[in-house]
């Protein structure tokens, strides 16, 4: 078989979970797990592995706005299991693992990386 190689996308923890106020950004990111799935069907012969990344949310520039203040960021934090935001190393150190040909049996996969957020609920914090 050729040498392939390996594509990740960039979804969002939205897609994975209804979230209020996420329409736009769920839809959109829902099409890209589509595309993921079925690339990585249309592309597996040619030993091309296709995966996604979904992130919740991360501590960038376009997030500053909405961890601005104490409260917004303390209920933030509240929603993921893992108590904190993510930071953009999480989401680069599963990017990197994925693209590295010795995990070369990954591909179809659309991981979360988004402290819980999208599958596990966290105990209430007071």
């Amino acid at each position: 078989m050729s040498a392939g190689g390996s594509v990740v996308l960039i979804s969002s923890a939205a897609a994975l979970e209804g979230l209020a106020n996420h329409e736009a950004i769920a839809a959109a990111k829902a099409g890209v797990i589509g595309l993921t799935l079925s690339a990585a069907a249309t592309y597996a012969s040619q030993n091309l592995r296709v995966n996604a990344v979904a992130p919740g949310l991360v501590e960038t520039p376009l997030t500053s706005a909405l961890l601005g203040s104490a409260p917004s960021r303390k209920i933030s934090e509240a929603m993921h299991a893992l108590g904190r935001i993510g930071r953009p190393e999480d989401v680069a150190r599963l990017i990197v693992f994925l693209l590295d040909p010795a995990n070369d049996w990954i591909t179809g996969q659309v991981i979360g990386v988004d402290g819980g957020l999208s599958r596990v609920r966290p105990k209430v914090r007071v």
